[in-house]
């Protein structure tokens, strides 16, 4: 089990990583999210245009996110309804593709680590939970698994986010 000092040692570093130096401040393991991202901005509940269920799982060929991929117009907010129901911890994480990767270096190196970020969610089996995000910006992002193995085992998809 971490320390305490192990949780700040995680937290610095993927601030670090991430170019997030803000995050030792924030006390989160890449902080800054709260403000925009590439892919985003946090969305209200009660803004959200529409809800996509998700589901996070263990399958015989590896491990999987259902849906597979995502299209979403620029400036919709999605509340996505999370759900584990797999037999092991698994998390929803929306960024960009190479932040992702960053994001995945880390947790290699600190799988326990704590995360309170807007776009994510870590679920233990069986568990449910949701992120509700705005896609103010067009492109491709990704959602994805960085718990060390599962992202290697299938579990991301493609989020395609077009001009209204």
């Amino acid at each position: 089990m971490q320390t305490k000092t192990m949780k700040m040692l995680a937290v610095a570093l993927c601030a670090l990583a991430l170019g997030q130096g803000d995050a030792i401040a924030a006390g989160t393991h890449a902080g800054g999210h709260g403000d925009k991202m590439a892919a985003g901005t946090p969305g209200e509940a009660s803004q959200a245009t529409r809800t996509v269920r998700v589901e996070l799982k263990e399958t015989e060929d590896g491990m999987t996110i259902d849906p597979a991929a995502l299209q979403v117009h620029q400036g919709e907010t999605i509340r996505f309804l999370v759900r584990n129901v797999g037999e092991i911890e698994h998390e929803f994480v929306i960024d960009t593709p190479v932040r992702n990767q960053e994001h995945k270096k880390v947790m290699a190196q600190f799988p326990d680590m704590e995360h309170d970020d807007p776009n994510s969610i870590r679920l233990e089996p069986g568990a449910e939970g949701e992120v509700v995000w705005t896609f103010s910006n067009t492109g491709s992002f990704e959602f994805a698994c960085l718990i060390p193995g599962h992202y290697e085992s299938g579990m991301h998809g493609d989020i395609d986010v077009a001009h209204k």
